[in-house]
């Protein structure tokens, strides 16, 4: 530090900090019946070895800086103890003791996810009758961290995230006891596609599901939610909302029969909350119109079927409690179609003033004059962005019939919605659609869009404005103007069907100080590279550019997570799902996977993963097999099957939708990606109806899974 005052500058001096590494250890529970067993969990900052000691069998030694490990069938009460060293020192030495109660308190339920400040009532059987006394990690009553609770036993969420122990003790009898584990998170939503703007689908603020408890014996599926169509964007949530005069965690599901569906995110059996439809009056309709029927589309092949309402993933501004979803129909005639981006209530699901508003847009041509936004040639499937208060609406070609182009406007709410800009990809050679496989644009924390365009024209030299077919672009925000752009090698090949932009751009985190580059992303679409690219310098045309080119050996239709420097992704055909290991110091991932699932994905199409952890704990990698996704381009019709894998190595499979019958998702929709939020993960499906390609309508299902009570 140095100071500068009316005197001059002072010297610098220098402080040297140590970094002394912090130990956790938790067992869970905490008392549990003679012969009974915990499981010990912990973990280390900054540590190098661990050494743990204790009476528990199999406990004492070296240990790795995290992990879980079962105590085993316990007797009597049993203490261990952990400590941790790093290059700042060693930490101090952390305990955990696990109770044997004799006679013990039955406590329901035994776990129980929270969101801040949120409520849960417990009950306690006490052997022989009688009343019990309540604590919360060893404080009787609770306090305002670890979370308080009655006499009656209604727990009231605290303050600490992380995982705490409720525990009823016999007033009578106090070596009786019993205990409840209480999962509680600060995330207060899953509001955009894959999590956040960089797109990296992590939540690290799950601390109910771990590797230890998903397993077909504690975890499975708690009940469905049926809905009037197929759900193709991702289930979006939001906790602690007002809705009917409470507040409830909300999960939220669009339909391609151009509805919206709001469910208590928690309540077993499934409990609505409202439900809208976007093609009624209320909502900006004319008499008489419908969904659009998928045989009025280009080639009739059935892409999106049997009808095309709301197919991306929507959007909710937590701070207005707007959600933004884009909807298609058309009229009675079938002679006019429309895209409207509705603006909702996500208290009621009322449109706002001024909203909905029918989307259109004109863009200059290099020879002069415009091209126009065609609504009957454009399919909206890359889930919306929000950024700065602006709302991004991206579109793409239904099914290749020209012409097409890739469109993107943006539109901000005030006392009504306003067009903010217009861009076309490539407004003079057509093609270039930003679909992504239902992804959406990326934006940094400079408000700068990445998206990445399929095949379609591609010429940067002559006459602006220029075409960016097959290429990542990055975007300067409201004006929609390309200041950057990175385009591959094989540009040409890709512009035959085989387009870059089938893939989603993943925006990593950012890297520490000292890297080669601060900033990357990966995408990769059906040329089946892996790009990672400095998204501050994208370079322009050839794959020299790239900070690294994987050869990844499958066609890339999804968008991949990333977590704790691991990089998920799963392509196609009949391909795993991989995990490739990056290292900060020189900004590479390995050439080869670091792990990979034995589970291979079908034919079409791949999976875009989601991880759930506690920080950098107890990763979770979730993924969907969707390839029996019954449309006519798929091999079958069939359940979408959800994978959970052990996020260190995805040769670890922990759980699947198909080993237990009743754990069996809806039939698959091309695609989806799961939410896992708060102790659960929401799958949206088509439900189990046949003969889909004859039919007019479909229903839908939205499947809840979680620990079972």
């Amino acid at each position: 530090m140095t100071c500068t005052g009316t005197g001059g500058t002072s010297l610098a001096s220098t402080v040297k900090i140590n970094i002394i590494p912090a130990a956790t250890l938790v067992a869970a529970p905490s008392v549990t019946a003679s012969g009974g067993s915990s499981t010990l969990t912990w973990s280390s900052t900054n540590a190098t070895a661990c050494t743990a000691s204790g009476t528990g069998a199999g406990w004492s030694g070296a240990k790795a800086t995290s992990g879980t490990q079962s105590t085993g069938a316990l007797t009597t009460t049993t203490s261990y103890s952990l400590s941790c060293s790093g290059a700042g020192g060693t930490s101090s030495l952390v305990t955990a003791t696990v109770m044997i109660a004799n006679g013990a308190v039955a406590v329901l339920p035994t776990m129980a996810a929270l969101a801040q400040s949120q409520t849960q009532q417990f009950t306690a059987t006490v052997p022989g009758g009688g009343a019990a006394s309540w604590g919360v990690d060893g404080v009787a009553g609770g306090n305002a961290a670890v979370g308080t609770i009655t006499s009656g036993g209604l727990y009231t969420a605290g303050t600490a995230v992380g995982t705490h122990t409720v525990v009823a003790t016999s007033v009578a009898n106090p070596s009786q006891m019993g205990s409840a584990v209480v999962a509680v998170t600060d995330l207060s939503g899953v509001y955009t596609y894959h999590n956040d703007l960089a797109r990296d689908g992590a939540n690290m603020r799950e601390f109910a599901l771990t590797p230890a408890n998903v397993n077909t014996a504690s975890f499975g599926k708690l009940t469905s939610c049926t809905v009037d169509g197929a759900i193709y964007g991702q289930p979006l949530w939001a906790a602690n909302w007002p809705v009917n005069g409470a507040q409830h965690n909300v999960v939220l599901v669009a339909t391609e029969h151009d509805s919206l569906y709001a469910f208590d995110a928690d309540a077993v059996p499934c409990q609505q909350l409202w439900t809208v439809s976007l093609i009624d009056a209320a909502h900006g309709a004319a008499a008489g119109e419908t969904t659009v029927p998928y045989t009025l589309f280009g080639f009739g092949q059935g892409a999106i079927t049997p009808e095309i309402g709301v197919t991306s993933t929507p959007v909710i501004d937590p701070t207005s409690g707007i959600v933004y979803a884009v909807a298609m129909s058309v009229n009675a005639a079938h002679t006019t179609y429309y895209h409207r981006l509705h603006a909702l209530d996500l208290t009621t699901g009322a449109e706002k003033a001024g909203a909905p508003v029918v989307i259109t847009g004109t863009y200059p041509l290099a020879a002069g004059g415009t091209v126009s936004f065609d609504p009957h040639q454009h399919l909206q499937r890359s889930g919306l962005a929000l950024v700065n208060g602006v709302v991004y609406v991206s579109f793409a070609s239904q099914e290749d019939f020209n012409p097409w182009y890739g469109w993107m406007m943006g539109y901000q709410y005030g006392t009504s919605l306003t067009q903010t800009a217009v861009f076309n990809v490539t407004p003079n050679l057509q093609k270039g659609g930003i679909w992504m496989s239902g992804g959406a644009p990326a934006a940094d924390s400079s408000n700068n869009l990445f998206v990445v365009t399929g095949n379609g024209g591609f010429d940067t030299v002559n006459t602006p404005p220029h075409d960016f077919g097959d290429s990542l672009i990055k975007l300067t925000t409201p004006a929609l103007t390309v200041s950057q752009w990175f385009t591959p090698t094989d540009q040409a090949t890709d512009n035959t069907d085989m387009d870059f932009g089938a893939g989603g751009a993943a925006m990593l985190a950012d890297l520490p100080a000292g890297s080669p580059f601060i900033h990357l992303l990966l995408c990769g679409g059906k040329d089946g590279s892996l790009y990672v690219i400095n998204r501050d310098t994208l370079g322009g045309f050839g794959d020299g550019h790239a900070v690294q080119k994987i050869v990844f050996g499958a066609q890339i239709f999804a968008t991949g997570a990333f977590w704790n420097n691991h990089f998920y992704l799963a392509g196609l055909p009949n391909a795993p799902l991989r995990d490739y290991l990056l290292t900060p110091t020189t900004a590479q991932f390995g050439s080869t996977p670091n792990s990979s699932s034995s589970h291979t994905y079908g034919s079409l199409p791949g999976a875009t993963p989601s991880v759930s952890a506690a920080g950098m704990q107890s990763g979770i990698v979730w993924a969907l097999d969707t390839s029996a996704y019954c449309t006519s381009q798929s091999n079958s019709c069939g359940p979408a099957v959800l994978y959970a894998y052990d996020a260190t190595n995805l040769g670890t499979e922990l759980w699947n939708s198909s080993k237990v019958a009743g754990d069996a998702a809806g039939f698959a929709v091309k695609f989806a990606v799961p939410t896992i939020v708060n102790g659960k993960v929401y799958v949206g499906t088509r439900g189990n109806n046949t003969g889909i390609l004859g039919a007019t309508s479909a229903s839908g299902e939205l499947d809840i899974y979680g620990l079972k009570p």
